[in-house]
């Protein structure tokens, strides 16, 4: 039987990006993996995504969020 590896370092693949669907203009990104991140940063979506500088995730806009969160 093979042993699990408990290894919480990201090993992410050349050529994808991380995209994450959400519900809000407002959000921040921490890189996930707690001490293993990086400084929280606050984002906002003007149009419809964007991206984090520190991980590159891309944060993209559900179409059906509510319209309320535009301040």
């Amino acid at each position: 039987m093979q042993a699990l590896s408990h290894d919480p370092a990201p090993h992410p693949r050349l050529g994808t990006i991380e995209t994450i669907v959400v519900d809000s203009r407002t959000l921040s990104c921490d890189g996930g993996l707690g001490a293993l991140g990086h400084p929280r940063v606050f984002l906002r979506i003007a149009h419809h995504q964007t991206f984090c500088p520190y991980c590159s995730r891309l944060f993209v806009l559900n179409p059906d969020a509510p319209a309320g969160d535009a301040h």
